[in-house]
């Protein structure tokens, strides 16, 4: 029986289809966002970005330059055990002393300085202008550190980013890249002055470590250009195909890699791929027991992910690695090194 009430709700029940669409269409980007997105849908921890450019077999190598804990001055240790000592009162983890130490060291060299670009100043070349602090402030190692943790809190995921690229977030600096440098001596600073054994949380790996903060560069480089197309035969700026994009990450890492796809795989040592590391490369190959046939190379960056450069129809991208893939080559390479001996 028809009354004015379900007359009423006759336009509602025919607008429901459309409703019920796109609510499921909402939720499916929703959800294909945080599985892709390098920062929300990346890694569960700190420890899974086990950066090999700071693992324990390179975490007493020093950084950029030369430098090592047993050439720092006074002033330089001293100034590291203020930003160490700061994050203990925040109760923050390891992980952030080391993008707060890589950062200072590239920033002013441990050195709380009063001059430097335009009006930055102090450990981290803080810049009053820019909401940071008065000069006074930002001068005084105790405020610049907590105020850089702050920040650094402030950015999603930072945890799960290299620490080349969360220096980068919080710093803004036209050199996005030079954090990467510093990273093995942030770690043993970490390691000698904030008395934490293995900061890294790495283990050895089955093959050479490559050069401290590589990885991370590299990962940070390869992230960044995410969005962009496939071009067959590009190296950037603008457009890559598989092997260019790595190219052009390992170059922005201080590492030359040959060119293509089946010379990368012979670029350095080689391990089973479940136990690649961030930076590592995995390979496609029409016959995976024959490197000759290798057909495309993507990097492993952790937490089950790689980023590629794939095809035409899709530009550079974060996937899930296709652990099941009959493609997928069983050994993993890792650029500029040798296997260990057994």
């Amino acid at each position: 029986m028809s009354t004015p009430f379900t007359r009423a709700l006759r336009p509602l029940r025919l607008l429901l289809p459309f409703a019920v669409i796109g609510l499921a269409l909402v939720l499916f980007l929703t959800v294909g966002f945080l599985a892709y997105s390098p920062n929300l849908g990346g890694q569960k921890s700190g420890a899974a970005w086990c950066d090999t450019g700071i693992s324990t077999e390179t975490v007493g190598r020093g950084g950029g330059g030369g430098a090592t804990f047993e050439t720092l001055s006074d002033e330089q240790r001293g100034n590291a055990a203020a930003i160490i000592s700061v994050a203990k009162d925040m109760d923050l983890p390891p992980r952030a002393w080391l993008v707060a130490l890589a950062t200072a060291m590239q920033e002013s060299t441990l050195r709380n300085i009063d001059y430097g670009d335009r009006d930055s100043l102090g450990l981290f070349q803080q810049r009053p202008s820019q909401g940071w602090g008065s000069p006074a402030q930002i001068t005084d190692p105790a405020y610049s550190s907590r105020i850089f943790y702050e920040r650094l809190l402030e950015v999603p995921g930072w945890e799960q980013m290299p620490v080349t690229l969360a220096a980068q977030t919080v710093q803004r600096s036209a050199f996005p890249d030079a954090y990467s440098k510093w990273e093995g001596l942030a770690a043993s600073l970490v390691e000698n002055v904030g008395e934490v054994a293995n900061p890294t949380g790495c283990e050895p790996g089955p093959t050479g470590a490559l050069p401290p903060g590589a990885a991370g560069a590299a990962i940070g480089f390869a992230l960044r250009e995410v969005g962009k197309p496939y071009v067959w035969g590009a190296t950037g700026p603008n457009a890559y195909d598989c092997s260019g994009l790595l190219l052009r990450a390992y170059e922005a890492a201080g590492m030359t890699i040959p060119r293509v796809s089946r010379d990368q795989f012979n670029s350095g040592g080689h391990l089973p791929v479940r136990d690649a590391q961030p930076g590592d490369f995995l390979f496609y190959a029409h016959d995976p027991s024959d490197p000759t046939t290798i057909y495309h190379v993507t990097m492993f960056i952790g937490d089950g992910k790689m980023v590629e450069a794939p095809n035409k129809e899709n530009p550079v991208r974060v996937q899930p690695v296709p652990w099941e893939f009959e493609d997928l080559v069983p050994l993993a390479t890792r650029p500029g090194t040798t296997p260990n001996p057994a």
